[in-house]
């Protein structure tokens, strides 16, 4: 302006900045801005970036640092197209979103049909998280191609979001067998196979050599949030399984303390059990034992007569064949004090329908010794054992 020979110089912008602009003006004679919305404000702050209102820029990123975090602010911050100064006055701002989304959505089967309606931003801000509370990594593999679908309906987009924002954020290493294998042998045109085959080859191969790969994956970070293990409520297992003698299951599983002490924490919360099922619960994937197929429940139940809690486990049948299977089964746990597993409960049961059998009370102690014994917890986590053989097998005749 002052270079110029106009005495009424124009300035021209576009019309989404009017109203920003009139704010900028108005703080430049004032020192005051009128607005408190978010959306506004942001508009303020770029509008003041480009015309060098450098007081103005800290008053807007002031009162947008008081503002309250909503889920439309949050994601408004994460999809808003900064400058890289604006970007540096903002950061606090990207941070505090991200955290905010990763808190309150960490619920995953609580938000699954909402989380369908966010964009892109929003997205990677949840599931990067490994706070991520979700049954199993496979879930999370399914929902982000869903969700690519209903977003990106051209395949090469499709395709390209998938690859380059979304599969990076699955944690390949922590899907079931069963589903590694669907992604390894589908002809799905969505996604990229090499490069997800490669990932998972690597993947796999660290995890089978810690020792032989560890300075290729401590200098990689990528590896390390990769192998990030989230809160799965259906815990993978470690199974042996023969057919002879007799059919027979060995399943493995080991839980963390922390996963332990949110049964106890879910066991206090009132509801009524057809409205929460499993709910409360730590559960295995399917095991399947001459026809019957069954998952391992972990639980926090509370004794009636004594009101004492304690660790409870068994065996919830979900399918079965026609006629009867009877079963010998056994619960242990390892120890410290001897590197074994020593069994902690033994049964036998007749199978006629889907039912749950167990025990209560597996190491026959209160749940605040069971939570602190710590010949049981061995570097934090618990290792059970669960085995299962068929005794008798009867076919109904038709």
């Amino acid at each position: 302006m002052k270079e110029s020979d106009q005495i009424h110089p124009t300035l021209r912008i576009a019309d989404s900045e009017e109203n920003a602009v009139m704010e900028l003006l108005s703080f430049m004679y004032n020192g005051k801005l009128t607005t408190a919305e978010p959306a506004l404000l942001l508009d303020i702050l770029m509008a003041a970036d480009k015309f060098e209102v450098l007081s103005c820029m800290r008053l807007c990123s002031q009162l947008l640092a008081k503002l309250p975090m909503t889920t439309e602010s949050a994601l408004l911050y994460l999809d808003y197209p900064c400058s890289i100064s604006v970007a540096a006055e903002v950061h606090h701002l990207i941070v505090r979103a991200k955290e905010f989304l990763a808190k309150k959505y960490k619920n995953y089967t609580k938000f699954e049909h909402e989380l369908m309606n966010f964009p892109l931003v929003g997205i990677e801000a949840i599931f990067s998280s490994t706070d991520l509370h979700v049954p199993t990594e496979d879930r999370i593999y399914t929902f982000m191609l869903k969700w690519a679908r209903a977003r990106y309906p051209e395949l090469l987009e499709r395709r390209k979001i998938l690859s380059s924002r979304l599969l990076p954020l699955v944690r390949f290493i922590h899907m079931s067998c069963q589903a590694l294998h669907k992604v390894l042998t589908c002809a799905d045109a969505d996604i990229d196979h090499d490069q997800v085959n490669k990932l998972i080859t690597w993947l796999l191969l660290h995890k089978a050599y810690p020792a032989q790969q560890h300075g290729d994956f401590a200098a990689d970070t990528t590896a390390c949030w990769q192998f990030a293990e989230r809160t799965y409520t259906c815990k993978p297992l470690k199974i042996a399984a023969f057919d002879e003698p007799c059919p027979q299951v060995i399943a493995y599983w080991d839980l963390k303390r922390e996963e332990c002490s949110r049964l106890f924490q879910q066991a206090q919360i009132p509801s009524e059990p057809l409205c929460r099922p499993l709910s409360g619960f730590l559960v295995s994937p399917r095991l399947n034992l001459a026809g019957l197929a069954f998952v391992l429940v972990a639980t926090c139940k509370m004794d009636k007569l004594s009101g004492l809690y304690s660790f409870g486990l068994s065996f919830l049948v979900i399918e079965r064949p026609k006629g009867s299977v009877t079963i010998d089964y056994e619960f242990a746990a390892r120890t410290r004090a001897s590197g074994k597993f020593v069994a902690r409960f033994q049964a036998k049961y007749t199978f006629t329908g889907c039912v749950m059998v167990g025990c209560n009370d597996v190491f026959g102690i209160p749940w605040q010794s069971f939570m602190a014994d710590e010949n049981l917890f061995i570097n934090g986590v618990l290792h059970l054992r669960a085995d299962c053989r068929v005794l008798e097998q009867q076919e109904t005749q038709t």
